[in-house]
């Protein structure tokens, strides 16, 4: 079986979780097919300014392919193009216009693909809302398996992606809460598709002791890893944790790991250690009383899933449909959605060693039985022999020139807020089993 995972950016030094997962699901496939990537010359995921050189790479022991974006993201034009079809009504065109204008569009890549979509047996799209996954999903028809990797966000209510998550042969979701949003709004059940997500690469070397003696603590934390930015819910992190340290007694600390794009406060509690290592990283788990996840935004927290693979317990924003979902299919990690909870929940994981001890051995056994690697390669192998053998259907096309100019659509915030919330508990499995792996 040959297979071309096809990736907005792509790279050993390329920071992202989509563009992880795509690397980590390329890397093991590459044991049971023969695996290439088909990505951009971008590096950066806010210009996608070309930055790799064009044409033939390798990273590991894969062949990447790169193509040149057409064009950097405008990001004045980004925002007016999102604030017309997020908060008005609109047409198609104004949200092929949206998409033009996010990026990144590379021309030679749909090109390439277009070209070449017999050479390989399937091309797996990651990240649904970017031009490489809607064009190049459309570019080789039958041969498409999407990994949406999708938030809550209003560009899922965008028009445009329907006939995708209708029309792809299959689709890789990362979490019960992902399939049941994008059910809800694309109606696609009868595709073929498996809640999947990713595992991760544990390394063996992991030292606690180190990680104290490197960055001088000796206090017990919880720790932050990721971007330090306004979406990911930082700002609530530090007002609950700095009303938190003035109202408890205790000595836990909050240390935070990642680039920052924000004002970090000055709090004799709170340690800011800038990006680090992979060690380092795990390294910071394994010292850390508990991962703190505060993001409302997630497909899947592939952090949240390394913690738990190393036993560490989670603190994660209720708000957000995945991350609960998981705490509680984990029984591996406390949820909350106020200060009061927020505090609560801390105060249980710093004092209640019983807890503590419970919410580390489920994690450590949830990561083993859904997301060890044998587990992941052979849900993915699964799914693509079964496609193997299906017949394919039609992608529905665009409207014509006139209909795509009819302004006709809601705004699509509306439309994902009217979407179904809260943690996806009970799973259908009605008439459409079969069309699940």
């Amino acid at each position: 079986m040959k297979l071309a995972v096809v990736v907005q950016r792509y790279g050993s030094d390329v920071n992202g979780g989509a563009e992880l997962h795509a690397r980590y699901i390329a890397e093991h496939l590459a044991n049971h097919a023969e695996v290439e990537v088909l990505t951009t010359c971008a590096r950066d995921y806010v210009s996608w300014r070309n930055e790799f050189d064009p044409g033939e790479d390798r990273v590991g022991n894969l062949l990447v392919r790169r193509f040149p974006v057409r064009h950097p993201r405008d990001p004045l034009i980004f925002g007016r193009w999102s604030h017309r079809v997020f908060e008005h009504r609109h047409s198609v065109a104004h949200e092929l216009a949206w998409l033009e204008s996010e990026g990144p569009t590379s021309p030679q890549l749909i090109r390439h693909l277009r070209r070449n979509a017999s050479a390989y047996d399937f091309f797996l799209f990651f990240s649904y809302r970017y031009a490489h996954a809607y064009h190049g999903c459309r570019a080789v028809g039958p041969r498409a398996v999407l990994v949406p990797t999708a938030e809550r966000d209003p560009a899922l209510g965008l028009s445009i992606f329907g006939p995708i998550f209708r029309g792809v042969r299959g689709i890789m979701y990362n979490s019960f809460e992902e399939r049941a949003m994008i059910q809800a709004v694309a109606g696609n059940s009868k595709v073929r598709h498996t809640v999947v997500g990713v595992g991760s690469e544990i390394p063996s070397n992991i030292d606690a002791d180190r990680f104290r003696q490197k960055f001088d603590i000796q206090q017990p934390f919880i720790v932050y890893i990721g971007r330090l930015d306004e979406n990911k819910g930082c700002p609530e992190l530090f007002q609950f944790f700095r009303n938190y340290a003035s109202r408890v007694s205790g000595s836990l600390q909050l240390v935070l790991i990642g680039r920052s794009i924000l004002q970090i406060p000055s709090h004799p509690r709170i340690r800011q250690l800038g990006f680090v290592s992979d060690q380092d990283k795990f390294d910071a788990l394994a010292a850390a009383h508990a991962l703190v996840m505060p993001s409302k935004f997630e497909s899947l927290s592939m952090v949240a899933l390394e913690a738990w693979a190393m036993g560490r317990p989670v603190l994660a924003n209720g708000s957000c449909d995945v991350l609960q979902g998981q705490c509680i299919r984990s029984k591996a990690g406390l949820y909350y959605k106020n200060y009061e909870e927020f505090a609560e929940t801390l105060h249980a994981l710093e004092t209640n060693r019983p807890l503590h001890t419970a919410l580390s051995v489920n994690g450590s056994e949830y990561f083993q039985r859904h997301y060890s690697w044998p587990v992941i390669e052979r849900k993915y192998l699964e799914v693509l022999n079964h496609l193997k053998r299906e017949e394919a259907q039609r992608m529905e096309p665009l409207p014509g020139w006139f209909g795509r100019r009819r302004s006709n659509i809601a705004p699509t915030r509306k439309t994902v807020d009217a979407l179904p919330t809260g943690p996806a508990l009970k799973f259908n499995r009605g008439s459409r089993a079969a069309r699940r792996v």
